[in-house]
């Protein structure tokens, strides 16, 4: 499986990278984005995101313009090949995960299949 992950790797947008950079400004140094995928949500799946200041042995650590995301493996298994976006919009703003291994989604995009 790890030849399918280095082949399709988790990307970060420029919109998303500049929001993260913002968000964990007001953190202490050091601070990273975490972002996971867990069982439930109204699809089976839900992303989760969390501000962390440990990396773990097993997560996979994307960098782009001085923010760090950290995902770990198992999650990595279900967002390979994703992007990690940010979205402002009439309704609201939110981080978006354009995720092609998720075979359907609920309205609000927090939750998916497989």
């Amino acid at each position: 499986m790890a030849e399918v992950l280095e082949a399709q790797p988790v990307t970060l947008s420029d919109r998303a990278a500049r929001r993260i950079g913002k968000i964990l400004s007001r953190e202490p140094a050091g601070a990273m984005l975490r972002v996971a995928v867990n069982g439930g949500g109204c699809s089976g799946f839900q992303y989760e995101f969390t501000i962390t200041g440990a990396r773990g042995p097993d997560d996979r650590a994307i960098e782009k313009d001085g923010v760090t995301v950290l995902i770990d493996a198992v999650s990595l298994q279900f967002l390979a090949g994703s992007e990690i976006d940010y979205a402002e919009e009439l309704i609201g703003a939110a981080f978006k995960i354009n995720n092609p291994n998720a075979t359907a989604s609920c309205g609000c995009g927090t939750s998916f299949s497989v």
